[in-house]
């Protein structure tokens, strides 16, 4: 369905609507125009995530000034539950346009853990194994020993990134799954794929550390315009 907030197009992929949900975009439109935080509070099962995304994506496409979406969930399971919802509210805005090309990036980044591909390394079962694992493969150093000494390992994933994965120029939806399936298929590292393509997504879904955590967020998120729109879910999780 179409309707308008103020003079704000929105499209939502449901049938119906909740009063809950329209007045949760009410509210967030509201902030969005005063260029200000804001807290707000949902119902349990009332369908905030897509409420969110057709109210930011519709914000996106008729303000250019406005940066990426950030959205910032807690788990796995939750951070790629919110990049399925963004398909569905991406797909059904590009339908009702009749857009012919898909223009959006969204994707999500997790850690190494749960991206790598590497044979050996993604068999570790803790986090901090697989980046020193990754490291050890991946280091600047050791690649360039490997250049005069063929018995040093390097990650093959990665090589084939740092050759041609940073030139591509990516677009559509992808979960952590797909970002995995991709990286196979081109024999570029996903992890490194998706730390490279968040800072010029229109939507980025990752989990709250990328950003209020100083040491990730230097390394991840310090590229971000300050005209990003920045959601934090279930705030009460963050401790």
């Amino acid at each position: 369905m179409k309707f308008y907030i103020d003079e704000l197009p929105v499209y939502f992929p449901y049938s119906y609507i909740y009063p809950e949900q329209y007045n949760y975009m009410v509210k967030l439109k509201r902030s969005l125009d005063a260029k200000g935080p804001c807290v707000l509070e949902m119902p349990s099962g009332t369908g905030k995530t897509v409420t969110l995304l057709s109210l930011i994506t519709a914000y996106q496409s008729c303000h250019p000034e406005v940066g990426k979406l950030v959205y910032c969930s807690r788990t796995v399971p939750e951070i790629e539950k919110v990049v399925e919802e963004a398909r569905r509210v991406i797909a059904y805005r590009e339908k009702q346009e009749e857009l012919s090309q898909q223009k959006t990036l969204c994707l999500a980044l997790s850690s190494r853990r749960n991206m790598c591909i590497h044979p050996r390394v993604s068999e570790h079962k803790e986090s901090r194994l697989v980046d020193s694992g990754c490291r050890a493969l991946t280091a600047s150093w050791v690649r360039e020993e490997a250049k005069n000494n063929p018995a040093i390992e390097t990650c093959g994933f990665f090589e084939g990134f740092s050759t041609t994965g940073k030139d591509a120029l990516l677009q559509g939806i992808y979960t952590l799954d797909e970002l995995r399936t991709l990286g196979k298929q081109k024999g570029w590292c996903p992890y490194f794929l998706a730390r490279h393509c968040i800072n010029f997504a229109n939507i980025v879904v990752f989990s709250y550390q990328y950003i209020i955590e100083p040491r990730i967020a230097e390394m991840v998120s310090k590229e971000f315009k300050s005209n990003s729109i920045v959601v934090f879910d279930e705030t009460h999780n963050i401790d």
